[in-house]
Parts: structure tokens; sequence; C-alpha cells
């Protein structure tokens, strides 16, 4: 969640063409400011565009890369509190011969936030299937990929609209019953008497609270200067309210399992991704979904935690871009069977 901010200072001192005096000042004075340019600029650079899709009254925001073609196109689902942006971390390492779409999850960033729309991973799975017609993706069957909470929508997509996508990967999706606890999980149960959700480690209001998520969320251990982990806090702090209601709608009885639930419906070719070190979600997670999943594949990746796209980028596109190429290769071999 947010790690790739590290790397800010790099691109300020080097490959950023902004006088050092500027980047001091709004460094110090609006590092909310500096972290909006900082995946503006990445956009501009990787190629991706900010669109719009209406369906009636609802908005969906997405970024795409490229175009339809004969490999199929990839549609990214990312998790709770984040947004399209995050993908940028893997999109980098992904050719740009793919055809690449990142939607704003319902209530997310420049997606509609309603108070009356149902926030349950049902009702997120409606809002994606209206995103995909509206766009018209599912005229050929795509790629679908969804990590942590958009790992559980997308599962369950994959079980509800079977003919929509030709391949499914999930990075370490919510939604299951885990054989082991994490660490997360253990101190859900501790705040689950008071439903205290100000107090849930994945809604930071303070620097240090911030800085306590990514160390939750992550394996690799970053020293964050303050003024960032400000930053990231500022950016979030307007959504907090809604990231609560949002919280208590995936972990109540009508969401938590629903993964679980629907996995058995699961027709695509299927591949898990998961690090070994996670502590929001257990990795014991990945062997309840290769044995429900006939054919899954299963990739653990070593001294990595819950933020796999961002901690492990390089080695998440080489594995999705894998895995897309089967999927290619496995519609090739459909066709000629057909004709």
């Amino acid at each position: 969640m947010d790690l790739d901010l590290v790397n800010m200072f790099v691109l300020a001192g080097g490959t950023l063409a902004i006088p050092i005096l500027a980047f001091v000042a709004s460094f110090l004075l609006c590092p909310a400011a500096l972290i909006r340019f900082y995946y503006w600029y990445w956009r501009m650079t990787l190629g991706m565009q900010v669109k719009y899709a209406e369906y009636g009254n609802y908005r969906f925001s997405y970024s795409s890369r490229g175009k339809p073609s004969i490999k199929p196109s990839i549609l990214m689902l990312h998790g709770f509190s984040a947004h399209k942006d995050m993908w940028l971390s893997i999109v980098k390492f992904l050719p740009k011969t793919m055809h690449l779409i990142c939607v704003d999850m319902p209530g997310h960033e420049g997606t509609t936030r309603s108070c009356i729309d149902d926030y349950s991973i049902e009702g997120q799975v409606t809002r994606i299937h209206q995103f995909v017609e509206c766009i018209g993706l599912n005229r050929r069957p795509f790629h679908l990929i969804g990590t942590s909470m958009g790992g559980n929508v997308a599962g369950v997509y994959a079980a509800h609209y079977p003919t929509d996508i030709c391949g499914l990967t999930l990075i370490c999706p919510a939604g299951l019953q885990y054989p082991n606890e994490s660490k997360f999980v253990k101190e859900l149960k501790s705040l689950e008497q008071t439903r205290d959700v100000s107090k849930v480690p994945l809604i930071p209001s303070t620097p240090e609270e911030m800085e306590e998520m990514l160390k939750l969320c992550s394996y690799v251990r970053f020293k964050v200067p303050h003024q960032i982990l400000q930053g990231l806090v500022d950016v979030r702090l307007p959504h907090n309210e809604f990231y609560q209601e949002l919280f208590l709608q995936i972990v109540g009885e009508k969401s938590r399992h629903t993964l679980q639930e629907n996995m058995g419906m699961i027709s695509a070719p299927t591949q898990v991704i998961w690090g070994k070190q996670d502590q929001v979600l257990d990795v014991s997670g990945a062997e309840v979904l290769g044995e429900a999943i006939s054919g899954c594949r299963v990739d653990l990746l070593e001294s990595c935690g819950h933020s796999v796209v961002m901690e492990r980028p390089r080695k998440t596109a080489k594995l999705v871009v894998e895995f897309s190429s089967s999927l290619q290769k496995l519609r090739s071999e459909s066709n000629k069977k057909l004709a």
C-alpha cells in the first residue's frame, strides 16, 4: 500500500527536471501534493491514460494502456483503501503490447461514492460487471487480476460470470477461511467486541499509525521519512470515514467468506500469488484455493508480505506474463479444435 513512494527521493533528485528548491519547498509544505504529482508523473511515463465510463448516473474512473488484440486484455482490481495507481509498480514491468485496465473500485478515488450503494463483495462484483459491460471489455474473454479485497471480488466475479474471463490471478485474496490466523486477524478479534473501526490498523490517521500499517503490510522494512508518512496520511484522511464503513461491510457475515463460498464454481484457469510472510491474510489461504480450484497454479514468494505488487513488482509481472501467455496458448488450441 503506497510502499513505492520511497522511490520519490530518487526521482526528485534525478529523473525529475524540477529545481531542487521547489522540490524541498513542496516536500516540506505540502507532501500530499507531491504524492499526487508522483502518481501523475508515473502514469504519464508509463503511458497510462485516465478515462471515465458512465453507467446511468454512476461514474467509473480507470486508467488504461494499449488496445484490445488477440492477446487477452487484463483488468486489475486493487485492494481496500487503495486506488488504480497502486498497479503502476507492476505496469512498469509488463509488455507495452498488453492491453491493461486498472479501475478504481466502487467508492474509491475517482469512482462514484454513494451512501446508498452496496459495498459488500457481491455488491462490488455487480458494479465491476457494469464497468466491464460499459467499456465492452467482455466482447472477448479477458484476464482478471485482483489483490486482497480486489482478489475477493475477482474470485467471486469469476464464479458468477465465467464466460467473461479466460483466466484469473488472485494475489493474497481476502474472503477465505484461513487454516492459520494472521497477525492482523488476531488484532481484529481483540477489536471485535468494541467494533471501534478507528483502531483498525489498515485505517491510519497519524504518521505513526501509517508507519505501523506499512510494517504490517510489508516484509521489507523501509525507513520512510516523516514528511512522506504525513503526506500519505493527508491524502487518506478525507476518506477514512468511508473506509471505516466499507471495512465493516467487507468483514461482515455477508462478505467475510464470500470467496470461500464461491471458489468451487470457478472454472477459469487460475493463478494464485502469495507472499510467504503475509501478516494481513495468512499464506495458508493459498493451499485452500489450490485444493478447491482444478489445475490451480500456486506461486509463493519468499521474503514478501501482503503488499506483493509493491514489494516484488518485477517477479509478480513475470509470473503474470507467463500465465497470460499460457492463456493465449490455450485459446489458440481451443480455436484449432473448433476449426
